[in-house]
């Protein structure tokens, strides 16, 4: 089957899996799954939509789920490969437990890969993608409308600044994030012109101040606390279990950089990928 032949369509409501492979098609092809629809584009110039916004998108995801945005996020093909950017406020959790953070967009491998769209207290919905191989190796009617805001934790500004330093590295989705160390959450805060003088060890304080509160909360946030049985070395997996807290919770988002005057962070050289040919 060539690609001219295979034609943009929606899958037929028999199709429950693509874990198990796809219909035949062309290399390069996206199928894409959720619970509700799925849509199947060969390799050329297009943008896909997913999210809870039913009219609007070509895969519906977590229709009923208020804290799902209308348009989550994104496929989009250069005409060879595709991406997935995220447009939502959650974050769209990777195979491995990795997090595809708003605003940011990744490279979709050839083969399946299964994303999972939801906060991190309420249940995930499953988008499941298979590309096929690779051609270069508050009223009634507003409620559903309306995206309801992530349950986020109440940060004061000292404790945005100081984290957002912390998590610079998974803000920026660097692969294998780690927490820096206090020196550098200190150097780079002194380096901001309102005046304040910073430590390492005034900046350890504020975070283990919003360890211990998310930890003695209404509804305790796990392992953040050495008694929780966490790995070693035990203060580093503190602080990068409370960094995944808050961005499963999208307290922290990219645009949080600006904040420590990182001026690129929302610069993608993806963002404009082609014209959409539906």
């Amino acid at each position: 089957m060539t690609t001219r032949e295979f034609v943009p369509h929606v899958l037929p409501s028999s199709m429950r899996s693509l874990a198990s492979g796809v219909p035949p098609a062309p290399p390069g092809t996206l199928f894409a799954l959720a619970a509700s629809n799925g849509f199947a584009v060969p390799p050329r110039k297009f943008t896909l939509h997913f999210g809870r916004g039913t009219d609007d998108v070509h895969v519906a995801v977590g229709v009923n789920d208020p804290y799902v945005s209308r348009l989550q996020g994104v496929l989009v093909c250069d005409g060879y490969e595709w991406w997935v950017r995220n447009k939502g406020k959650l974050p769209i959790q990777l195979p491995g437990g990795a997090l595809l953070l708003s605003g940011h967009e990744l490279l979709v491998e050839p083969g399946y890969t299964p994303l999972l769209i939801g906060s991190a207290k309420r249940r995930s919905h499953l988008l499941e993608i298979h590309v096929v191989g690779s051609r270069t190796a508050d009223a009634g009617g507003d409620q559903h409308n309306r995206t309801k805001a992530p349950d986020v934790y109440e940060l004061s500004l000292a404790e945005r600044l100081v984290l957002t330093a912390l998590a610079q590295r998974y803000l920026r989705q660097e692969r294998y994030p780690q927490p820096v160390s206090w020196n550098q959450v200190a150097d780079d805060l002194n380096r901001l012109p309102d005046g304040r003088q910073w430590t390492p060890k005034i900046a350890a304080h504020i975070v283990g101040a919003v360890r211990e509160r998310l930890a003695d909360g209404p509804d305790p946030i796990p392992g953040l606390r050495r008694e929780d049985g966490v790995g070693e070395p035990v203060g580093n997996t503190l602080n990068h279990n409370l960094i995944q807290a808050l961005l499963r919770s999208a307290t922290l988002l990219p645009a949080d950089l600006h904040l420590i005057g990182d001026g690129d962070a929302d610069e993608n050289p993806h963002e404009n990928p082609g014209e959409n040919h539906e």
